[in-house]
């Protein structure tokens, strides 16, 4: 990945350079300027270059979990802990583990990953693997991963990628009330509600799939089986219901298909549980940035029970006024 990339301003002075792709390029230049004047991110060499890997994703994830839990299965790694997925460049060597991992019981849910972060120990390029998707989503990558600069803790993902997906959501909303046109806050506005609401689908529906698997432990597996099969099935009448109010949308058609499982409903869980409880923090602060970094690496500091007790308590204090997970309120920059 770093060797394939070339500096983004030897790319926008090469007059071989595709025009389009240099539009894209200028646009992701001050996204990466805006992060660090305005979001207080690292000003590093990371996202300074661009990388056209040839592939549609840099890397596909496994995600497992057992048949009838929702504890995701974790591996480990050097530099980044204990993580509730698997990478592979290789989309089938990803299928092949998952396959292996279907074998022994689990749910499997193989994702194609647009970006990762190094954690600031390379600079990590901007690639076309999300390029492809448009400027707006390259701020909104770039944005996350590099909050993962500012915080990182070992062996919690949930930790890690909420606290990612706030920042990434403030600096969304401060970029489109700096930047968009019209046009763009309304059609960025309108992907973050459909976001929000599956969001919030999935979420009850993971509470319902926990009490089944936590509470009937004592009914034989194939009633539990049964029972998972008629709530998934409950979902996805619910997804359709949500769906035919979006137009013709069908974003998140492949997600919700025959193969929904609970690797899947981990997998988004990592991204959005805990995503208000930081939310309610930068509230707090007065969306002071700088501050609540400083606070979020004091919760990093503690142990994993206290830091998610405390955790537990933001979600708690902010429930009167609670936004759901992924939820972007466009305009002003002030706490509202």
């Amino acid at each position: 990945v770093l060797h394939a990339a070339t500096p983004i301003d030897e790319l926008i002075r090469d007059p071989a350079s595709n025009p389009a792709l240099k539009v894209q390029l200028r646009s992701v230049q001050a996204m990466r300027d805006f992060a660090s004047s305005e979001l207080a991110l690292p000003d590093d060499d990371s996202y300074r270059a661009y990388a056209d890997l040839g592939r549609p994703y840099v890397v596909w994830n496994v995600f497992a979990a057992p048949a009838l839990s929702l504890k995701a299965r974790n591996w480990c790694m050097l530099m980044v802990g204990c993580v509730g997925y698997r990478g592979y460049y290789d989309k089938q060597d990803a299928e092949n583990f998952a396959a292996e991992l279907r074998g022994e019981g689990y749910d499997t849910y193989v994702a194609g990953v647009p970006a990762y972060s190094t954690l600031g120990y390379f600079a990590d390029p901007v690639l076309n693997t999300f390029l492809r998707f448009g400027t707006l989503e390259a701020a909104r990558i770039i944005f996350h991963e590099l909050a993962h600069q500012v915080v990182f803790v070992q062996d919690d993902s949930l930790f890690n990628e909420s606290f990612a997906t706030a920042v990434e959501n403030e600096g969304m909303r401060r970029w489109l009330a700096a930047n968009a046109t019209p046009e763009q806050g309304t059609a960025f506005k309108a992907q973050h509600a459909r976001k929000t609401a599956v969001a919030t689908l999935l979420q009850d529906y993971r509470e319902q799939f926990r009490t089944l698997y936590d509470n009937d432990s004592g009914r034989p597996p194939d009633e539990q089986t049964a029972a998972k099969a008629e709530l998934f099935a409950a979902l996805r009448r619910d997804y359709a219901e949500l769906r035919a109010s979006w137009g013709g949308y069908a974003g998140y058609d492949n997600f919700f298909a025959a193969d929904l499982n609970n690797a899947k409903l981990v997998s988004l869980a990592l991204y959005t549980d805990l995503v208000p409880a930081f939310e309610a923090l930068l509230a707090s602060q007065d969306r002071d940035l700088p501050q609540f970094y400083r606070s979020v690496g004091g919760l990093a500091a503690l142990d994993k029970a206290a830091r998610h007790e405390a955790l537990g308590q933001l979600l708690h204090s902010g429930n009167d006024h609670r936004r759901a997970p992924g939820a972007i309120s466009l305009g002003a920059t002030a706490a509202q």
